[in-house]
Parts: C-alpha cells; sequence; structure tokens
C-alpha cells in the first residue's frame, strides 16, 4: 500500500512539475535556480540540495555527508509541492506550535503522534546522542528544555525542537515549533513532513556517530 501511494504521488506531481515556469517558481518561493544546469537550490540542515527541472530529480552536493532522508521519497513530494504551490514570507521572529497554526486544531493529533512523540521517546533517553546528532546536522542550540537546537529548512522556515528528559515522575516529552512564516510556504501535511524528515536525519546521523 506505501508503495501504491508514493506511486500515485509521483504520478500526480512529476506532470505538473514538468510544466512549472522555473523563473517564476524561483521568484515566488525565494529559491535560487541555476539556469546553465537548469536546477534549484536548496538548503536544509546545514546541506545544499539540487532539484533538477523538467525531468525531477533531488540530489545532494555531496553525497558523503548529507543524510539520506534529505533526498528521500518524503523529501522528493515535499520538494516539488513547494516548488508548485509554496510562497515565500520572511518571519516576524516568533515561533508557533503546530496546534497554533490555521488548520493545527485539525491536525494536532496525527502531528503529535507523527513527530513530537516520536522525538520524544527516540531521543529522551539519549539526551548526548540527540545534542551531538543536532550540532552535526548544523542546529543552533538553544537554552531551553533539558535541550533545544534551531533547524533551518528550506524556504525560509527555522524548525525548533525542545526536549526534556524522564524523571521519576514524568515521562520524556517534546515540543516541536516552526517559524511564523512556515503557514504561507508550507500546508498541513508538507510541515509535517518538514518535522518528519527531520526526526529520521537525526536518527539517521546519530546511527553514525
Amino acid at each position: 500500500m506505501k508503495k501504491q501511494n508514493q506511486e500515485a504521488s509521483l504520478d500526480y506531481y512529476i506532470p505538473r512539475f514538468r510544466e512549472l515556469n522555473p523563473s517564476e517558481a524561483a521568484e515566488r518561493t525565494n529559491l535560487a535556480f541555476d539556469h546553465e544546469s537548469s536546477r534549484f537550490i536548496l538548503n536544509a540542515l546545514g546541506h545544499v540540495l539540487y532539484a533538477e527541472w523538467p525531468e525531477f530529480k533531488l540530489i545532494p552536493a555531496d553525497s558523503e555527508s548529507c543524510p539520506e532522508p534529505l533526498y528521500s521519497f518524503p523529501a522528493q513530494v515535499l520538494t516539488m509541492r513547494i516548488l508548485l504551490t509554496g510562497v515565500y514570507a520572511p518571519s516576524g521572529g516568533s515561533f508557533k506550535a503546530y496546534r497554533e497554526l490555521p488548520w493545527g486544531e485539525l491536525y494536532d493529533k496525527n502531528f503529535s503522534g507523527r513527530c513530537i512523540k516520536r522525538f520524544a521517546y527516540g531521543f529522551g533517553f539519549k539526551l548526548d546522542k540527540f545534542v551531538k546528532a543536532a550540532e552535526k546536522l548544523g542546529g543552533e542550540k538553544l537554552t531551553l528544555g533539558d535541550a533545544a537546537f534551531d533547524f533551518p529548512f528550506f524556504g525560509g522556515i527555522t524548525s525548533r525542537f525542545i526536549l526534556w528528559v524522564p524523571d521519576d515522575e514524568f515521562p520524556p516529552s517534546a515540543q516541536i515549533l516552526f517559524t511564523d512564516n512556515s503557514v504561507v510556504m508550507y500546508n498541513a501535511e508538507d510541515l509535517a513532513v518538514v518535522g518528519d524528515v527531520i526526526i529520521t536525519s537525526l536518527r539517521y546521523v546519530e546511527k553514525l556517530i
């Protein structure tokens, strides 16, 4: 079923991506487009990726150092979606929880299970591994919770990951916030994919430490 869903997504987006006007998309999303190589240039978690056009392909500039989740199937669909429909807006500097976003209450339960709980239980018992993996991914360290980092993602947004370790009374907990401009570039599913890709990248890097 998962493979069928993936194939359906590709069948839907790839023809539309071929018809994309790259100059218009670059101006709309504030993402660079290199006309000579015919590819968009994106930055995520400290890594450069190229989205080739018109025949879509998402490839890292440095395949040896770039975590595979950043150019995995979910990241590929996400990239096509924002290039097709995303609109850049500068951040006002504030961060919001997923449930505070316009459609947040409707999808918050799904996001909590898919991202927040996965992050909390994936790293709540190994704080040092989270810190090392976050630093490896170019995260900006913050003095929040027991450990927290800001992660830049393409489209000019930032995701804030905050972790609290368990104690005798409470299990591990976490929060994931997004800059206020996220809702202009991304929709509800897109932001869930951003959270998912960052967590998967953290776990990928953790295994290499």
